[in-house]
This record gives structure tokens, C-alpha cells and sequence, in this order.
């Protein structure tokens, strides 16, 4: 019956089903085995559709280790040359969002990492689109394009101006109050969606929370950009996540933006990383923040990958 025979649609049994999950190419395949065993992914949480043995499509979610409802939907895979692709994906998505998630749970949202160019080549745009109409059909709207950006030691190392000083924050307090300051006119479009339900020291206090406070890597690490007479400029968050080195937050304060100070905090937070001898610093930005983006450039970062992300009912 070729396509019309109905696929099975489940979870793996386990981390021996890993080699049948990853039959599909992706990078995050390389990482599964050791998201299972540090609990950051569930069997529950990695669905198939097979037709006898083959595989036709896959989803996986990815929460944080003890969570009890993963946060982000980050695999998601159908096969490209079925012809009944977009409904078999779509079957598997409800099916497994039912059975993972409580009737009242949000769902989390989804994203996809596709090469830089990823418009410029048939085959591979298409293969993106299906994937996010199939979204579509289940109700989840684009809610942004990022570029992920990555710089390795084989690049220049940016070198101090002269024109910042910078010293650790001082405690949680202080990054909050910088947080809340550099929110204002922010171009990045989570911070924006927030702060269209949230009063901006609350917006603060969810990205602190969610974010900032769970990176175990060291504190000291953080820096506050001054001007030499001690007042803030700015701020960088250089910390290692899961995975990577990482630069997790960088912000210029809008009375400071315009003079290229984001040259400088940059370069900080990239040489704190590139003293630990990492193999490469990962970083991401939206597709429409431009001025980051060059500023990342300037420092020798390179977009290596971009991420497609969708949302329910554009809910975080």
C-alpha cells in the first residue's frame, strides 16, 4: 500500500533505539546518547513513525534535567521523498504532543537549525518549509530567524581599545537593574515578546531566572563595561552551557549606544572564554539585530548555522 498504509507512531523504547531514531542526519544526533543519560531527554520524549522498519518521521524534546515537561521541541524530521510527508508529520506531532505534555501545559516552542543559505538551494529550502508547514498545520506560527555565530582560536583575538575599563558584577541585584536598563528599545524579539506581557524589571527577573542563573560556569567570568570615570556602559555574560562555551548575553545601556562600545565588551567576553583554551565560543543572535550581528563579524565570529523558531499562539 506504499504511503497509504497507516505508520506506527511512538516513543523509542530506549537508548537502544538511538540508532533507529538517528537515521536521519541532524547535528544534534551526536548529542542524544548524552542528553539520555544526563536525564536532559526522556524515551518518552523521542517519537517515530515507522512503516515496518522504516522510518518515515521523528521528534524529540529537549527539557531540563528533572523537569517534569520538556521545554523545547528541537528535532523534528520527516522523510523527504514520501509523498505523504506533511500528513505523517503532522499525525506524529499530535500524537506525541497528547500523550507528552498535560491537557492545560503550553506548548514548548519549536526549533530547527538549517545551514546560512538554506534559501538558496531547492532541495534544502524545500525540506525547511515542509518541515514548518507541517508546524503550521498544527498551529504554530514563525516567530523569529537567528543566526548562530561561532569563533574559534584560529582567529584573531580581539584586543582592548583603551576606552572601556571592566570589573565582575557585583551581585544579582546589579545585573537585574542592568538587565532592566538594557531592555529599553532592545531588538531581540524574545526580550520584545515579553515585554508585551511583563513590566520590564519582571521581564528582567524571567530572563535572570530562566537563563542567566542556571549557568554553573563561573560568575566572575560576568563583566560590567565602564567608562574610566566608573560609569556602566554595558555588560557581557560569557558562560559555558550543556554543550559550548557560550556567549550568553551582551547589552550596551541606550544612553551608550552608537559609539561602538559593543566592539569592546565583545572582545572582553571573548577573550575571558578564549583564556579557558576552548575549542570554539558559540553565540546567537536575531536575524534583524544588525548591529549585533556585524559586531560579531568585526570580532572574527562566524554564522555557521542559522535556527528557525516557531511558537504556539506565540507563547514562550
Amino acid at each position: 500500500m506504499g504511503d497509504q498504509a497507516e505508520p506506527t507512531l511512538r516513543p523509542i523504547a530506549g537508548p537502544a533505539e538511538l540508532d533507529l531514531f538517528c537515521r536521519f542526519p541532524y547535528a544534534l544526533n551526536e548529542e542524544l546518547a548524552d542528553d539520555l543519560a544526563a536525564g536532559r531527554r526522556r524515551p518518552e520524549w523521542l517519537w517515530v513513525a515507522l512503516r515496518g522498519d522504516h522510518l518515515l518521521a521523528r521528534a524529540a524534546w529537549w527539557g531540563r534535567a528533572g523537569a517534569d515537561v520538556p521545554s523545547r521541541l528541537d528535532i523534528f524530521d520527516i522523510d523527504d521523498t514520501a509523498a505523504a510527508r506533511l500528513r505523517v508529520g503532522e499525525r506524529l506531532l499530535r500524537t506525541a504532543l497528547a500523550a507528552i505534555l498535560p491537557g492545560t501545559a503550553p506548548r514548548p516552542e519549536y526549533g530547527r537549525y538549517v545551514p546560512p543559505d538554506w534559501r538558496a538551494n531547492p532541495a534544502g529550502k524545500r525540506a525547511v518549509e515542509d518541515r514548518m508547514r507541517v508546524l503550521e498545520r498544527t498551529g504554530a506560527r514563525l516567530f523569529v530567524e537567528r543566526l548562530r555565530l561561532e569563533w574559534r582560536p584560529d582567529a584573531p583575538l580581539p584586543r582592548p581599545s583603551g576606552r572601556l575599563e571592566f570589573r565582575s558584577i557585583r551581585d544579582s541585584d546589579e545585573l537585574l537593574a542592568l538587565l532592566a536598563q538594557a531592555l529599553d528599545a532592545t531588538l531581540d524579539a524574545h526580550s520584545r515578546h515579553d515585554l508585551a506581557v511583563l513590566s520590564v524589571r519582571e521581564a528582567a527577573i524571567r530572563h535572570y531566572d530562566d537563563e542567566l542563573a542556571r549557568y554553573t560556569s563561573p560568575r566572575d567570568w560576568w563583566r560590567v563595561a565602564t567608562l574610566l570615570d566608573g560609569a556602566p556602559v554595558g555588560f557581557v555574560i560569557p558562560a559555558r552551557n550543556d554543550y559550548n562555551p557560550i556567549i550568553a548575553y551582551l547589552a550596551v545601556l541606550p544612553a551608550h549606544r552608537g559609539n561602538g562600545y559593543v566592539d569592546d565588551i565583545l572582545a572582553e567576553g571573548t577573550r575571558i572564554l578564549a583564556a579557558q583554551h576552548v575549542p570554539r565560543i558559540r553565540a546567537a543572535t536575531d536575524l534583524g539585530n544588525i548591529p549585533m550581528a556585524e559586531a560579531f563579524q568585526r570580532a572574527g565570529y562566524v554564522n555557521f548555522e542559522r535556527e528557525i523558531i516557531m511558537t504556539w499562539s506565540c507563547q514562550r
